[in-house]
């Protein structure tokens, strides 16, 4: 699929991207399915994007090569903004860059995130560092999604920083032992030392006795984002943040369904039934 994305100009890239979201299984289906089609491709084309660069990031290259791919990326997203991409996927974000009026210093920022993987494995961040990690690889595509999906008023911005900020965090929660396996350990280091663990090699952390504590708080910060997040898209237009307020209760759910699960059996994978995922879209996207 990706290499569908990359290597075949002469074929309409918008089919690989509708098959490559599908395929992904990804919890934002619900709500990009709830948009018109104009708008659903777009946020599929955006979706692909962060595959993309996320991949690279996430891949088992040396670091010097990882970086060398995202600056390759970096490179075609100006060439997207100066009308000239290069690849089948960018000639797609062109037209939606358009179309939408979209920010390329949000494009770049996500980059920006993914090199703060690619460099080195994060391990027990400071709090203002895993902030940023969070804006830039979360809340730079609520930033983005928030204008396709329908607008750009100031209060936009602000569901995009609380939610994308509360996604990642349940994400970071809920990926423990797989981000662990790859050397990563993204609970900040102060919430870790105030439940008295010194230790920052992430087995160890998690192997820790009071790994409850730090995730706990975690959860509780995670929880004042999705706060935030609720209370910003009601100086929204309510249309347009139907689909936000479908992945903000989508991801509420897993979080609630993690802290269910709680931490002595982390391995456990924490997935939401279809038939919820699909109730959350009809209560929060159609009322």
């Amino acid at each position: 699929m990706r290499a569908a994305l990359q290597q075949e100009p002469a074929a309409d890239p918008r089919a690989a991207i509708r098959a490559r979201v599908a395929a992904a299984g990804t919890s934002f289906y619900w709500a990009m399915r709830l948009l018109p089609e104009a708008r659903r491709e777009a946020t599929f084309a955006i979706y692909a994007y962060c595959r993309e660069v996320d991949d690279i990031a996430d891949g088992s290259d040396p670091p010097a090569i990882k970086c060398a791919g995202l600056a390759d990326w970096r490179r075609e997203i100006d060439a997207a903004y100066a009308g000239r991409p290069q690849r089948p996927l960018s000639r797609v974000l062109a037209e939606v860059a358009r179309a939408y009026r979209l920010r390329r210093e949000d494009f770049l920022a996500i980059i920006d995130g993914m090199e703060m993987d690619a460099v080195a494995d994060i391990r027990a961040p400071s709090l203002a560092e895993l902030d940023l990690y969070c804006d830039r690889v979360a809340s730079a595509v609520g930033r983005i999604l928030v204008r396709i999906f329908g607008t750009d008023v100031a209060a936009a911005d602000r569901v995009a920083a609380a939610l994308g900020r509360a996604l990642q965090l349940t994400n970071i929660l809920r990926d423990l032992a797989e981000d662990a396996a790859r050397g990563r350990l993204y609970l900040p280091r102060e919430y870790l030392r105030e439940a008295g663990i010194s230790e920052t090699e992430p087995q160890a952390v998690l192997r820790h006795p009071h790994l409850a504590r730090a995730c706990d708080r975690l959860a509780g910060l995670a929880e004042e984002r999705f706060a935030e997040a609720r209370s910003a898209m009601r100086d929204c237009p309510h249309r347009a943040m139907r689909p936000a307020a479908v992945m903000g209760a989508v991801y509420h759910a897993i979080l609630a369904r993690v802290l269910q699960r709680g931490w002595d059996d982390i391995k456990r994978e924490v997935r939401l039934p279809t038939r919820l995922k699909l109730w959350l879209a009809l209560r929060h996207g159609l009322l």
